[in-house]
């Protein structure tokens, strides 16, 4: 079975290199454009496009795949690659292109999405961050027969895990891109006989994962200490929940519930008490202990080692 693929970021590059492992030829991959990154913004290549590189692979780089949109050279020179390919089916993990319907219908196995959720829960862009910012206890990954609708397809193969109560999104998608990988393999080895069972999603419990902007990143401390603690596990390596302490923006890493630690009458964002285990911060319910925390230009430090280089004193009011 000769498979293109579509994706972007390292979620994607993990289920690219378990497909070639598994031994599927992969004779096309498509990823974005080359993006500006990191303090000299200079052009950087996705994590995708580096690894298929790496392995002698095509790779295309379309802006956008419609025909008919704002760049029909770019589609066209894509549409092209992919008919040469020969591809019996594509895969796509994150790719960050809305695929028009002739891409849709291209391959004669059409197109596998692999997303991270319980699908219809938490469809669209950040089904990670949302499910921890939530409070979920479980995620897990969907493969998807992918239609026109915004993650709507017919459900192939779906596996749950647990969230745990310190799992952040860096962690949490580690662990689903292995799973995603995995399953992906299974699938395309079950369409080989004809063993996929395609299953309508349900018309309940459908939920959107909208994407998550850096002005989302400032913590309300109006907030439960529950909800900012999943706030700042969601949030997680990016973009960083963050507070303002003495006028600074400082980001929040890591923190520990304690849910009788509040005086009566405590303003939300108010320093309870610091010590070299953290600096304890009233909320409209309960109080966080921040962990580990972050200065602009710094690294990130475990509260003691942060105190010794700045100060926050019982009274300061973050926020």
């Amino acid at each position: 079975m000769r498979v293109a693929f579509a994706g972007t970021p390292e979620f994607a590059r993990v289920a690219l290199e378990r497909l070639l492992a598994a031994g599927f030829a992969v004779p096309l991959v498509l990823t974005q454009p080359d993006r500006p990154a990191g303090r000299g913004m200079k052009l950087q290549a996705s994590p995708v496009k580096q690894w298929a590189l790496e392995q002698g692979i095509a790779v295309a780089q379309p802006r956008s795949l419609r025909l008919d949109g704002k760049y029909p050279d770019d589609a066209a020179a894509a549409r092209s690659a992919m008919l040469a390919s020969g591809a019996d089916v594509m895969v796509v993990a994150a790719y960050g292109l809305i695929l028009p319907q002739w891409v849709l219908d291209w391959p004669r196995l059409g197109c596998l999405n692999i997303h991270a959720s319980l699908l219809p829960r938490w469809r669209g862009a950040a089904p990670i961050h949302r499910a921890i910012e939530a409070g979920d206890d479980q995620t897990g990954v969907t493969l998807m027969q992918m239609d026109a609708g915004l993650d709507t397809g017919d459900m192939l193969l779906r596996e749950t895990i647990p969230i745990a109560a310190h799992s952040t999104t860096g962690t949490l998608h580690d662990t689903l891109a292995a799973l995603g990988g995995r399953m992906v393999v299974e699938a395309l080895e079950l369409a080989a006989c004809g063993g996929l069972q395609p299953e309508p999603q349900p018309a309940v419990g459908v939920t959107y994962a909208h994407k998550i902007e850096k002005a989302q990143a400032q913590i309300d401390w109006g907030q439960s200490a529950l909800a900012i603690d999943r706030r700042i596990r969601a949030f997680d390596p990016f973009p960083g929940a963050s507070t303002l302490a003495h006028g600074e923006a400082i980001k929040l890493w890591g923190a520990v519930v304690e849910p009788d630690s509040v005086p009566s009458g405590a303003v939300p964002g108010t320093v309870l008490a610091m010590s070299d285990w953290g600096v304890t911060v009233a909320c409209s319910e309960g109080a966080l202990r921040l962990t580990t925390l972050q200065r602009a230009g710094g690294k990130r430090l475990a509260a003691a080692d942060f105190l010794r280089g700045f100060a926050m004193p019982v009274g300061t009011v973050l926020g």
